[in-house]
């Protein structure tokens, strides 16, 4: 009896550690621009970020070279328009392989390789039809360099080949592409050992059932959740319930042992009049909240011993990408290197520890560094302006702060207790800092096109309030001239 409660105890332990297991997060690494930085540069970005895993949409040499001996992991891909030509010819697969991927590893970590990119998505095309030949030629191009045991073969799924999502635990693949496309796919991902890949899209969802649809639940906040009929499972995310009705299509056709790797995800931060919830501030949120989701252990509610697995969607504004605005806008970074918004990439980032790129304890204002946070000091957070922007950028962020952002510029109207000094970053920083607590410093509030940053360190108009009420003295609570000097333009 000793004995077999011991063993009873440990498997429980295994399992709850199993419970707990952290996810990974990645990035897409798109390159539809034509303003994007160097891959070299790319790469120390991602370095200085803790991201450990990138995607890219092709096998372009140079970042593949790039990549060599950073010990960031990736996954490339064989085009959507050369899917026929693996697929009607091993020789043709033959020699991808060898000159896209036995060149390059191990010295560049690929782990994974996707067969074409949303080939299977809502309906046929004249192209799906070679999406698993060319998985099967690909896998044995690989097995005759002896290099498919440590490099998946799989294909991005658009999650709109599920024929019904809702509840999540009656997740379905349309009925047309069962038989011809579904099965023999998973089957061929579960004889090699691999996964599906999936992309999923809350922001679609929500932009067309805005109505029905929690912003809240879509962008995993607070939410009383929504519980499954079926199974009586409760979801806080709309992005549980996408991943896990893939999980339940897939069990529906007895696959129930094949794992996911969200292979795209993401929000974009501005889009047409007609993109519903297109903005920065949801786009920080979704992508910031995703990654403590990820990061902080547990899979979903079908499958909670199953990590999640995701590759944000994307690393740069892509401004050369067609179809609406915000194709052009999913970027966590502008091409010049700058934040689009504030969030954590890993865990380290996670827990506070990530320096901002480009930062500088010693100024007030860092240099080239929109969005960053100055570490100077700890406590309260202000967003202030950077002297280095350009008077037009710094302009129009002052305007839209005092205009539609609603922020409170009385202050700093003539005679006002904040008109002095009388310089447009001070104005401007008073304007971005008075909209970024009227937002309450969530993340992306404090952007204004890279014009500004967050700072730990008390600024001047706060002062002057203070004094303007009489509840501080010059100079001994602050050397206001010293941070006046600062703002004389």
């Amino acid at each position: 009896m000793a004995s077999l409660s011991f063993f009873s105890f440990l498997i429980l332990f295994l399992s709850a550690i199993a419970v707990s297991d952290a996810g990974s997060v990645g990035i897409n690494y798109g390159r539809v621009a034509d303003n994007l930085p160097p891959p070299d540069k790319v790469v120390q970005l991602l370095k200085s970020q803790g991201v450990a895993k990138v995607k890219i949409f092709d096998s372009d040499s140079a970042v593949l070279t790039a990549l060599a001996n950073s010990g960031i992991s990736v996954v490339v891909c064989l085009p959507n328009e050369q899917l026929a030509s693996a697929a009607n010819d091993q020789s043709f697969s033959d020699g991808w392989v060898q000159a896209n991927i036995a060149k390059y590893y191990p010295a560049t970590k690929i782990e994974a390789i996707a067969i074409g990119n949303e080939v299977i998505a809502e309906n046929i095309t004249d192209t799906t039809k070679f999406v698993v030949p060319a998985m099967k030629t690909i896998q044995a191009s690989l097995v005759k360099l002896k290099l498919d045991s440590n490099i998946k073969v799989s294909t991005p799924v658009a999650i709109s080949c599920l024929g019904n999502s809702y509840p999540a635990s009656a997740g379905s693949f349309k009925p047309d592409q069962v038989q011809s496309t579904i099965i023999p796919m998973l089957d061929f991902l579960r004889k090699t050992g691999s996964y599906l890949m999936v992309n999923v899209y809350p922001f679609f969802a929500y932009k067309d059932n805005s109505k029905t649809i929690s912003l809240d639940y879509s962008l995993f906040k607070d939410n009383p959740g929504v519980v499954d009929s079926g199974n009586g499972l409760r979801y806080k995310s709309l992005f549980e319930a996408q991943v896990d009705a893939v999980y339940a299509a897939m069990s529906a056709l007895t696959y129930d042992d094949l794992k996911l790797v969200v292979t795209e995800t993401g929000w974009p931060s501005a889009g047409d009049a007609g993109e519903v919830g297109a903005s920065q501030d949801n786009a920080a949120a979704y992508n910031g909240n995703l990654v403590r989701r990820v990061l902080t252990g547990n899979g979903t509610p079908l499958r909670p011993n199953d990590p999640l697995n995701v590759y944000i969607f994307a690393l740069f504004n892509e401004n050369q990408k067609p179809g609406p605005t915000s194709e052009r806008n999913y970027g966590l970074f502008y091409p010049n290197e700058q934040r689009v918004y504030n969030i954590p990439l890993s865990q380290k980032g996670l827990n506070g520890n990530q320096s901002p790129p480009a930062s500088n304890v010693n100024q007030t204002a860092p240099v080239n560094n929109g969005g960053g946070v100055s570490k100077a000091t700890s406590g309260q957070t202000w967003c202030m302006a950077s002297p280095n922007a350009e008077a037009e950028e710094l302009q129009e962020g002052l305007d839209y702060a005092c205009g539609e952002g609603g922020a409170d510029c009385g202050p700093i109207q003539p005679n006002g207790a904040c008109y002095n000094p009388n310089s447009l970053v001070a104005h401007a920083s008073y304007a971005y800092n008075s909209y970024y607590q009227k937002k309450a410093r969530v993340s992306g509030s404090c952007f204004f096109s890279g014009t500004a940053y967050v700072s730990t360190q008390r600024p001047f108009f706060h002062v002057l309030v203070l004094q303007h009420l009489g509840t501080v003295n010059f100079p001994q609570d602050i050397n206001v001239s010293d941070q006046f000097g600062e703002f004389q333009q």
